[in-house]
């Protein structure tokens, strides 16, 4: 009998578990990208992802552990997607108008994740959270160039910008919008912000080309012509 590595098993073991957790998330992603979060059920979830009921014990407690391991993926997701630009840009104004495009193109792009980013921000308070400090920093930054007074709390205003991009993701996902709402929607949340007509046209012609427009769903020759306004 081959003599078999006692490190190298339990990295195969690990390796194992990993792609079936993974395969269970991904299940539980689909799933709720076509119905309501409430509504799954880990029969639902054993089907979609073709493994036994008992392996999904093995690895989540309840189904709210597996919807918090969803939304904690959708955070991956979304701090991948934003932070190698966002951190080279200095304006908060600007750093904002970026990350909401970043959601709103991924959303166009693929509006299964949008219809999954809407409810499980309804069903999960941890959905987005880090990406939520993030831009309650911004917020804060923006703030201390406006005067005194002249726009509503840092606090509020995240809450609004939040606001507009899940309905957003929800009517994206409804097929109710489309990207030719892109920029309005941008402008929006600018404007919420405490930007005058003149700030917003500003940042909209200064927002950066993403690397992998088709990633983005921003079509090709949008992302040109937008390179050519902001160089």
């Amino acid at each position: 009998m081959a003599n078999v590595d006692p490190v190298r098993r339990a990295e195969i073991g690990r390796e194992k578990r990993a792609r079936t957790r993974a395969q269970l998330v991904a299940a539980a992603s689909a799933l709720f990208a076509r119905q309501a979060v409430e509504s799954v059920t880990v029969d639902d979830v054993v089907r979609e992802a073709e493994v036994a009921k008992g392996t999904f014990y093995v690895h989540f407690k309840d189904l709210r552990e597996l919807t918090a391991a969803v939304a904690d993926e959708l955070v991956k997701a979304i701090d991948d997607l934003l932070q190698p630009i966002r951190l080279t840009i200095d304006d908060p104004a600007l750093r904002i108008a970026y990350g909401c495009s970043c959601f709103i193109d991924r959303a166009f792009a693929d509006p299964g994740w949008a219809g999954v980013a809407a409810r499980m921000a309804v069903a999960t308070a941890t959905v987005g959270e880090v990406a939520r400090r993030r831009l309650l920093e911004d917020i804060k930054r923006h703030a201390k160039s406006l005067p005194a007074g002249s726009a509503i709390s840092a606090e509020l205003a995240l809450e609004v910008v939040v606001g507009i991009m899940f309905q957003m993701f929800a009517a994206i996902a409804e097929r109710r919008l489309s990207s030719r709402h892109r920029e309005d929607a941008i402008a929006a949340i600018l404007r919420a912000i405490g930007l005058d007509a003149r700030q917003v046209k500003s940042v909209l012609t200064r927002l950066p080309v993403q690397a992998d427009a088709g990633r983005s769903g921003l079509p090709v020759k949008a992302a040109r012509a937008r390179k050519r306004i902001s160089s």
